[in-house]
């Protein structure tokens, strides 16, 4: 088993910064990709950034040159640069183990005011 804490969000005001944290413990031998996924009210949830052991980074095209994954052993962090109130939404911490099993954080409201 794998748990998954994060920490970091919060209210900013547009072009603000905040900074996403996500820690696994368990049976952390077994992710593969620890990600940030975001959902925002009435959409579906969506991928935002993903660090793959390798590593591969991927980003979400609207993100893309304002948020920075990076990743330390098991804690995954995301610097959020130029906040725009499109960005507000829950943050969830993401890892996809080997076998292909998804495991979620409970989430963390980021919030960006206009």
């Amino acid at each position: 088993q794998v748990q998954l804490v994060e920490s970091g969000g919060g209210l900013v005001q547009a072009g603000g910064s905040l900074n996403l944290s996500c820690t696994a413990s368990g049976d952390t031998f077994l992710a593969n990709i620890m990600a940030w996924y975001r959902q925002a009210p009435g959409t579906q949830r969506e991928m935002v950034a993903s660090f793959t052991r390798g590593p591969t980074i991927d980003y979400a095209d609207s993100i893309k040159g304002r948020f920075t994954i990076s990743r330390h052993e098991n804690t995954v962090n995301l610097q959020m640069n130029g906040l725009t109130p499109d960005d507000t939404a829950v943050y969830y911490c993401n890892v996809r183990t080997y076998g292909g099993r998804d495991i979620w954080g409970r989430g963390t409201q980021v919030t960006v005011s206009s």
